[in-house]
């Protein structure tokens, strides 16, 4: 675990820069936290453990985050970085980028984590393609920045998938030698996708869906999940950066207990190095914040 700074300090920075005043909380005078900068891997990339994803029901350019407007947006996700939140998982899908550009206006790049994602698959008002560099300089552009931090190949649903994309793989491998992606792996929506990213070595990072009750996950009943988890294992001791989605269930789970008990399973089995929730209140960035905290501690 690396951390950049003492918790209170970096609370205390926070808020002052956003001009707000509050109080510390309590939770963040020892350590662990959800908020400590954690190194992702072998890649350089230090993130909040808690990543804030803005593609919740994403579709067409759109997401619950999107559709609230700007300002709501705006709202969300600086009450998440003024918590401490430093890492925002986006994709073209989601139409996020000019949000986070917009909201994030005045803050050094160097205090930010971007994550992206290519749409491949035509449809949803895309069309197919394997051209990378085209569509990360369009991510840049709509993001103001030179890089990304990770970019990913959306939704994998087939096995076949390093064959079947295989220029798109090669060209996300050369903006990632040029410095325009510090690194770069895929989304799998597919459990056969999912055991052949763990083994693949040009991935570096894999976003995989998990959660105890298996709600939106690559199986359909609870007693299947431990298939994905000694998968994500495997990733991991292969020198996989694994990230978590879906661990709320795509906000299935409206009982704290659920959501407590799934963090509790992702993180007491040591199965993923960061977490994504698409959160759509900020009250939710603080519950979570607290509650992560509280199981790391345990």
């Amino acid at each position: 675990m690396t951390v950049l700074t003492t918790r209170r300090d970096f609370i205390k920075q926070s808020i002052a820069g956003a001009g707000a005043m509050a109080a510390v909380p309590a939770w963040a005078e020892s350590a662990p936290s959800a908020i400590d900068r954690v190194e992702l891997g072998k890649t350089g990339i230090k993130v909040s453990r808690i990543a804030m994803g803005t593609g919740m029901h994403g579709y067409k350019r759109s997401s619950a985050q999107t559709r609230q407007g700007l300002e709501s947006f705006k709202k969300l996700v600086r009450h998440g970085y003024e918590s401490g939140l430093n890492f925002f998982d986006m994709a073209d899908l989601y139409g996020s980028h000019t949000f986070v550009r917009h909201s994030m206006a005045g803050v050094p790049r160097e205090n930010l984590v971007y994550m992206s994602k290519i749409w491949f698959r035509g449809g949803e008002g895309f069309e197919a393609t394997q051209a990378a560099k085209p569509k990360v300089e369009r991510f840049l552009q709509e993001l103001n920045t030179d890089y990304l931090d990770i970019c990913l190949i959306h939704c994998l649903g087939s096995a076949n998938w390093p064959d079947e994309l295989k220029e798109l793989r090669d060209g996300m491998s050369e903006l990632k030698e040029k410095g325009k992606v510090r690194a770069i792996g895929c989304s799998c929506h597919d459990f056969g996708a999912l055991k052949v990213a763990a083994d693949d070595p040009w991935v570096d990072v894999l976003l995989a869906r998990i959660n105890p009750k298996a709600f939106s996950m690559d199986v359909d009943k609870p007693e299947k999940v431990k298939d994905v988890a000694d998968v994500l294992k495997k990733a991991r001791a292969n020198g996989k950066v694994v990230l978590g989605m879906k661990i709320f269930g795509e906000g299935r789970m409206t009982e704290l207990a659920d959501r407590v008990e799934s963090m509790k399973f992702s993180w007491g089995n040591q199965l993923i190095d960061a977490m994504t929730i698409g959160f759509e209140k900020p009250e939710q960035i603080t519950e979570t914040i607290e509650q992560l905290t509280k199981v790391l501690r345990a």
